[in-house]
């Protein structure tokens, strides 16, 4: 279903389209690149059949939201070089600006507060949403993400090396290809995925729509947020931080800075979890946040 929010049309699921009860909301925040069904259905069912409405959306410039590509198509080499060098980066917009989308999907839906959750990118725009509108908040939980602040691990070598890149050939097919292997090197070791299951999501995601340059755009807003680390020390909400001890594309200390970051928030590892949401990492999840939502609702 699409939604007319913060000038720009956003793709939305919802659980319960039009519930005017009491059942509290929890809104989904996807990472880098994915899009709405790349949030496991297991893990929004088991949050539904807990009593919560779950609302998921595609992020601006990836799935079936709006695109940008008038905004032109970044150099990662001359971004990341601006990054290393400390110079500022200017990006074609901002992950404060989807942490307004986001609290315009709230609007358009006619939601006051929601718990929100964000995994990766979307646990940056939830903590920005945090900082920039917390009455919105019921609370808080970032999962495999980082407060942004310069000087934290950064992924290991061999990530860095498939992330950065390119595929092996033109089109979608070398597109899948390269997100298969990228997928399997930061995947959970403790939780290992299927090969032909990997396959069959990021084919099913690249059917659904496929817009390589919008993750482009994408990391490049990122890079640019690195105010954003100071700023949580304004977050005012019920804070739960997730990680994976074996997370190599977002090193679990950058967890442990985040949850530092945050006033009262709580911090939790998870042993074998690596950057991704297979079925036993799902399950761990469930078993931290539920009672989270529950204790804050």
């Amino acid at each position: 279903m699409k939604i007319r929010t913060n000038n720009i049309d956003i793709e939305i699921e919802d659980t319960h389209p039009g519930d005017a009860t009491d059942r509290p909301v929890v809104l989904l925040i996807m990472g880098l690149g994915m899009q709405l069904i790349a949030w496991p259905p297991a893990m929004v069912r088991a949050i539904a059949d807990a009593g919560f409405r779950v609302v998921r959306f595609d992020n601006r410039d990836i799935g079936l939201s709006q695109h940008f590509d008038h905004l032109g198509s970044p150099s990662l080499l001359w971004e990341g070089l601006k990054f290393r060098m400390g110079w500022r980066i200017r990006p074609p917009y901002s992950i404060e600006d989807m942490a307004a989308d986001t609290i315009g999907v709230l609007d358009a839906l006619n939601i006051g507060k929601a718990h929100v959750v964000g995994v990766s990118m979307g646990g940056m725009i939830a903590q920005r949403m945090a900082v920039l509108a917390p009455s919105r908040l019921l609370s808080l939980s970032s999962i495999m993400s980082s407060s942004g602040a310069r000087g934290l691990p950064e992924a290991s070598p061999a990530v860095a090396r498939v992330l950065l890149s390119r595929p092996a050939g033109r089109g979608m097919q070398a597109a899948i290809d390269h997100t298969v292997k990228l997928l399997k090197a930061i995947g959970s070791p403790g939780f290992p995925m299927d090969d032909a299951e990997i396959r069959e999501k990021v084919t099913a995601a690249a059917q659904r729509s496929f817009h390589p340059q919008g993750v482009l755009r994408q990391m490049v807003a990122v890079a640019a947020d690195s105010a954003r680390a100071t700023a949580l020390a304004r977050v005012a909400v019920p804070t739960l931080v997730l990680h994976g001890q074996a997370d190599r594309l977002v090193p679990m200390a950058c967890g442990e800075d985040t949850a530092r970051r945050i006033p009262g928030a709580r911090f939790e590892s998870i042993e074998g979890m690596g950057h991704d949401l297979p079925p036993g990492v799902v399950d761990r999840l469930l078993a931290l946040l539920i009672p989270h939502f529950k204790a804050a609702s």
